[in-house]
């Protein structure tokens, strides 16, 4: 693992691989959350208000946040100007509105193992992007990585039974299109992770993505019937966009931030092959989703896929 060591109070190799594993943990639990969640509210109202709760969240627990060791001192902490709310704005309309409001939505109509796959696949999109914006250059090395881990995807996807036929393209579309935003947000926000505090750009990301939703989370609650028929609904369904908003969105983002500042776009990103592997295995521990041997081999290759790619890097 390369760590850019130039940046301010770079952070140890231990401290980097624990955030990441505790992103991705979090991450990986998230889909099995989301799916016990759209049990209890229609999917456009848990994914609006999933956005909404997350953008609240993140007001709260910015002035904590502030005050750790972690996050004081990196980046410079200048008056926001009109640029910044510009730079903010397109950060938390790829990043929070597109990325989890598509996620949460597209979960509705296809499995947990189908949206892992396409999840899976943003690490390609990252790279692409990256090559193209030229923040990162494309080596043979990560090249080969990225086919041998989509070859793993692709196995694992055929075991899956995703197929131009599956009764769940309509959510694999959908789940693509948060891939995409999530990979804009990365590569777009690499080249201005220098500029800011992890606690600002993420607080200000959460703002603009929750005011994108705030209208349809509106109409969801009176659709609903706000606040009356709220207290019908059944507690774990709060519970669970407590999850996302909480620990999925904010947390989650505020370190991926953090550690975009040290790592390339692609390099943090080609670690989401972990999320194919992850959470297939605990749809299949406790949402009962069938596995198959090829699921297992192409598990397999998306892992050897990565390490091939963190393997240049030392």
């Amino acid at each position: 693992m390369r760590i850019d060591s130039s940046a301010p109070r770079a952070p140890s190799r231990a401290a980097v691989t624990i955030a990441i594993a505790l992103i991705f943990a979090v991450w990986a639990i998230n889909f099995l959350v989301v799916k016990l969640g759209l049990r209890y509210l229609p999917p456009l109202a848990f994914a609006s208000f999933r956005v909404v709760a997350a953008g609240i969240f993140m007001i709260l627990i910015a002035p904590l946040c502030a005050r750790l060791p972690l996050f004081s001192a990196t980046g410079h902490e200048p008056r926001v100007t009109a640029h910044d709310l510009f730079v903010f704005g397109y950060l938390g309309l790829f990043g929070v509105a597109i990325n989890q409001f598509c996620f949460t939505l597209g979960l509705r109509y296809t499995n947990v193992t189908h949206s892992a796959i396409i999840v899976g696949l943003g690490p390609i999109y990252t790279l692409t992007l990256a090559v193209l914006f030229r923040i990162e250059q494309l080596t043979w090395r990560k090249a080969s990585g990225m086919a041998i881990a989509f070859a793993g995807v692709a196995v694992l996807a055929s075991g899956a039974g995703m197929n131009h036929r599956s009764p769940t393209l309509l959510g694999d579309a959908i789940i693509m299109c948060g891939s995409l935003g999530f990979a804009m947000y990365v590569v777009l926000g690499k080249r201005v992770a220098a500029n800011y505090n992890p606690v600002t750009m993420t607080t200000w990301n959460f703002i603009f993505g929750a005011l994108v939703i705030l209208p349809l989370a509106l109409q969801q609650a009176r659709a609903i019937g706000f606040p009356q028929n709220f207290l019908l609904i059944h507690w774990q369904a709060w519970l669970c966009i407590a999850y996302t908003a909480l620990f999925s969105s904010t947390l989650a983002y505020l370190f991926y931030f953090w550690l975009l500042r040290y790592l390339e776009a692609s390099q943090l990103a080609a670690f989401s092959y972990i999320l194919p592997v992850s959470a297939s295995a605990l749809g299949i521990i406790f949402l009962g989703e069938r596995a198959s041997w090829l699921e297992l081999l192409g598990a397999l290759l998306a892992l050897l896929g990565l390490y091939w790619i963190e393997s240049s890097r030392r």
